[in-house]
């Protein structure tokens, strides 16, 4: 399959309550490769359903920055949920074990 640029590689959706994320992977007209995350929310608004968007783009030189800022923070929540001062659920997605890494794509 020949992809256009701006064209969609790859999407997964994570649907989380009134919220839906997007992770899709996108090339540019150079056949770079880029990152929008999505956070669609539901509303309703004078009866009317609408879909408030929020997006980010993750951009190639700013992957591996992401990735260990993301991994660190998982890794203080995890330790701040076992001080027991926060109150929190069982986040950890237990259907898999695997690791998502960006240097991946």
């Amino acid at each position: 399959m020949d992809y256009d640029r701006n064209d969609e590689v790859f999407s997964k959706v994570v649907r989380a309550g009134k919220r839906t994320y997007f992770f899709d992977i996108k090339s540019t007209k150079g056949n770079e490769l880029y990152i929008t995350l999505t956070e669609s929310k539901k509303r309703v608004i004078d009866g009317q359903e609408s879909y408030q968007k929020h997006k980010l783009f993750l951009y190639k030189e700013d992957f591996q920055k992401f990735e260990d800022a993301f991994k660190e923070t998982i890794e203080k929540i995890t330790e701040l949920n076992a001080s027991g001062k926060y109150k929190t659920d069982n986040y950890k997605n237990t259907e898999t074990s695997e690791d998502i890494s960006f240097n991946d794509l």
